[in-house]
């Protein structure tokens, strides 16, 4: 009998375990805002509690080491997979109740831990698990499943939910709203379960895969604590800074607030699409437009170096903000806005790779891996601490004078942008 290939083994487990890795951000970033906008909740409300589902990818970097330490990441793997459908079905026999607001965010809870978790282990897995050039030979892969579990996640499911309120599916039994979506996460768990199910049979155990007993917990932390002030010691700290928590200033207030506004009625300054139609214009047609602006910014990057076009990235995550002054001036129909929504996240595709590119930039040196985990935690709490005030600030001036403050608050960005563009190698991200 012939032992497949390490390559033919893993196309087994990448597309799977990275889908899985992407479902759960997107259930609890864009799924929940969605979800409990047409639940009932304000806008103010939405963008509180669910900018504190941010919280466990900021504090991420603190217990990483310990997934390293205890049990190996295939456990972690298949453990987390577990809670993460638990939280899924947990979420979905909450929504019904009277207490659902209470219920279903301590479930979310439970679901953006163990996906950070998650994040940590899987990605340390890959690594164990694959040689150097398996690891380039599937990064692709495990990028485009990840992107797909976007698509899947805030397109396919949103329809899905809309298609069960509205009875398009289900013709002779039309839904209430709570049910519809908790029928949504009750799939989402016995997906989870059987991904899980499958993970604990076909991922590979290498013998690298071990707990680290070299090490204690006292001499790990002693590590972290070392790694984590380099990181403090950095040049231009400002600067950094700066850059780390202006660059998505404004995107992080209105991602909080497109999908409600794509949904809310027309007399509160909405556009009143149903909740099918929010899935196929932002999670479907969006996130395609949102994976194509990533593939033209690392090309033009890859061709003339991250200093060049830096600047220019700057300006296409935020410009396009400015279609929304227009949607909320104009109510047009639903061709401008599908056209509006792709632009925005085209060029938000685009330029978020400046932001990627920076974090790379910034981590070069020894502890690389650390410091690189250490600056996604700041861009979470980049995106967690503006989010959270988005809601009020749009329920208190109404809907155009907050698009409004959004691009207004995207100047701090394209000035750091300016600042740091003087200070990178001129050779950073260009292809050899």
């Amino acid at each position: 009998m012939m032992t497949p290939s390490p390559k033919r083994s893993a196309w087994r487990w990448i597309p799977s375990l990275y889908f899985a890795e992407g479902l759960p951000y997107v259930a609890v970033m864009t799924i929940a805002v969605i979800m409990y906008k047409r639940l009932g909740l304000s806008n103010t409300d939405i963008a509180l509690y669910t900018s504190w589902l941010y919280l466990p990818w900021v504090i991420k970097p603190f217990w990483s080491p310990f997934v390293d330490l205890l049990k190996t990441k295939r456990w972690w793997i298949v453990t987390m997979q577990l809670l993460i459908g638990a939280g899924f079905a947990g979420i979905a026999f909450s929504i019904p109740t009277a207490y659902y607001l209470q219920l279903s965010l301590a479930f979310f809870w439970l679901l953006a831990f163990a996906s950070a978790t998650h994040d940590i282990a899987a990605d340390g897995y890959y690594m164990l698990a694959l040689d150097s050039g398996e690891q380039s030979f599937f990064v692709g892969i495990r990028n485009t499943f990840y992107r797909l579990a976007t698509i899947f996640g805030q397109g396919i499911l949103v329809m899905l939910a809309g298609a069960l309120e509205t009875g398009t599916l289900l013709p002779d039994t039309p839904l209430r709203i709570p049910m519809a979506w908790s029928l949504t996460f009750y799939l989402l768990a016995a997906l989870f379960i059987g991904l899980t199910l499958y993970h604990k049979i076909v991922l590979p155990r290498p013998a690298s895969d071990a707990p680290r007993t070299e090490l204690s917990v006292g001499q790990l932390t002693s590590d972290f604590f070392h790694t984590f002030v380099t990181f403090f010691q950095k040049k231009h700290l400002g600067l950094m800074f700066f850059f780390l928590l202006t660059y998505r200033l404004g995107e992080s207030q209105l991602v909080k607030i497109a999908s409600p506004f794509l949904l809310d009625k027309h007399a509160a300054g909405g556009l009143e699409l149903s909740t099918a139609t929010v899935g196929m214009i932002y999670g479907t047609i969006g996130v395609i437009a949102l994976l194509l602006g990533g593939v033209l910014g690392g090309i033009v990057v890859s061709r003339h170096g991250f200093r060049r076009w830096i600047l220019p990235m700057a300006l296409a995550i935020n410009l396009p903000d400015a279609l929304y002054i227009y949607l909320s001036a104009v109510h047009p129909g639903a061709w401008q806005v599908i056209v509006a929504v792709a632009i925005e996240q085209l060029g938000y595709g685009f330029g978020f790779t400046a932001y990627m590119l920076y974090l790379i930039y910034i981590a070069e040196g020894e502890h690389r891996t650390a410091h690189y985990a250490i600056g996604t935690g700041f861009m979470a709490l980049g995106m967690m601490l503006p989010g959270m005030a988005a809601g009020c600030i749009q329920d208190t001036i109404g809907y155009t004078p907050f698009f409004i403050w959004v691009c207004i608050c995207t100047l701090p960005g394209i000035l750091a942008s300016v600042l740091v563009r003087s200070k990178i190698d001129p050779a950073f991200g260009k292809k050899s």
